[in-house]
């Protein structure tokens, strides 16, 4: 029997890879191996999962054994990978067992960042980046009123909208002076926070987290006491981190693999090693680490096509991104021609219903937009005016 593709990862990026390959090559035998229970499920349904009252066990899809079936796999489930070597083309599994492979696929995701904090309850700060965290927190709401969270971006202000749903109260706090600073405009951070303030989100902006402290005895203000940049505190039951992530590199390093931000792959995902890819959250495209849905699903087919013997560079049209903030709804579609350097000027227009800003060069192009409220519904009009994020 020929060696195996081995995936290593079983989130979306890994199960998408194994279904696309499985579109065109039937035959070759396929290996995944994950460090959970390697069920399939929706990582994005996590920050706002409260609303719709899933518990982690309802948000799971399909379990490891019916994904092993629909893809004709080998699931090698509670598994961590210990070692990769590209020369002998096997990997090193922690329990010692070696797994041969024709190609490899590192779909290894990403780690939520951690703040160093201080403080007496300072490990007591929850993330959530799958679904046995999603059942830690979920737990932890248990008799909470309110929730200290530690970052206002994307997941932070899905994760404060979805917490109301609940009756908690929550508090976001960023070092930035406004909520989705690097994805809005100042306009579109301001129409963004008055409406989620209006649901009942609160904001602690311009300041960080220092320490985070239990109190003694009954404290009104929470179970909790953060200390702040700015000499201030501020009382809660439960600290949720939702600072960033950062891709998983360490075994694609420690193998000898180029890595920048994320493990660096060209346009066919194939990393500085032969026969050794990376797709997702952990991979790093012509220099875009892109921690969306809509990037990774562009990645698995092609990826599932040139690992089938067809060789298909990925491209990425423009790809909105959806900001699940049901209190204002947002679509967001940032500019990637020359990053965060790319030249331009916001043109905002709305009212009371909806903000549009268009990120606009010279000719007058539109390189990104932001839409919020009622604009939403601009979303395809606009995605069709700018430019392919990787053509």
């Amino acid at each position: 029997m020929s060696a195996p593709v081995v995936i290593v990862g079983s989130g979306l990026a890994g199960w998408n890879t194994a279904r696309e390959f499985r579109r065109h090559d039937k035959d070759t035998p396929l290996v995944v191996v994950s460090r959970d229970g390697a069920g399939f499920y929706s990582k994005p349904m996590l920050s706002n999962a409260l609303a719709a009252n899933k518990s982690a066990q309802a948000l799971l899809m399909k379990p490891a054994e019916k994904m092993a079936a629909e893809v004709g796999a080998t699931v090698l489930a509670q598994a961590e990978v210990a070692a990769v070597d590209t020369a002998a083309r096997t990997l090193v599994l922690a329990d010692g067992r070696t797994r041969p492979w024709r190609d490899l696929v590192l779909a290894l995701g990403a780690d939520p960042i951690r703040l160093p904090l201080a403080g007496t309850a300072a490990d007591s700060v929850l993330s959530v980046n799958d679904l046995d965290d999603y059942a830690r927190f979920a737990a932890a709401l248990e008799g909470v009123r309110s929730v200290a969270l530690l970052g206002g971006g994307l997941i932070g202000c899905e994760f404060a909208n979805d917490l109301l749903a609940r009756g908690v109260r929550p508090v976001v706090l960023d070092l930035a002076d406004r909520p989705l600073a690097r994805l809005l405009p100042e306009a579109g951070s301001a129409f963004l926070r008055a409406r989620l303030e209006a649901a009942g989100v609160g904001f602690r902006l311009g300041v960080s987290v220092q320490r985070v402290d239990t109190t003694s005895g009954a404290d009104a203000a929470g179970r909790l006491r953060l200390t702040l940049s700015d000499g201030s505190t501020l009382g809660t039951d439960l600290v949720l981190s939702a600072v960033g992530l950062a891709p998983r590199t360490a075994l694609a390093r420690a193998a000898g693999l180029a890595v920048n931000r994320g493990i660096v792959v060209d346009r066919r995902l194939a990393t500085s090693a032969p026969h050794v890819h990376a797709v997702g959250d952990c991979a790093e495209v012509d220099g875009l680490n892109l921690p969306y849905v809509m990037p990774l699903m562009a990645q698995a087919r092609a990826l599932g096509a040139t690992l089938a013997g067809h060789p298909t560079p990925v491209a990425y049209p423009a790809m909105p991104v959806t900001v699940k903030t049901p209190a204002c709804p947002t679509v967001v579609c940032p500019p990637q021609t020359g990053a965060a350097g790319t030249q331009g000027v916001w043109q905002v227009t709305g009212d009371d219903a909806g903000l549009e800003a268009v990120l606009r060069d010279d000719t007058g192009r539109a390189l990104g937009f932001a839409l919020l409220g009622q604009a939403t519904a601009r979303k395809q009009a606009l995605a069709a005016e700018v430019p392919a994020w990787l053509g």
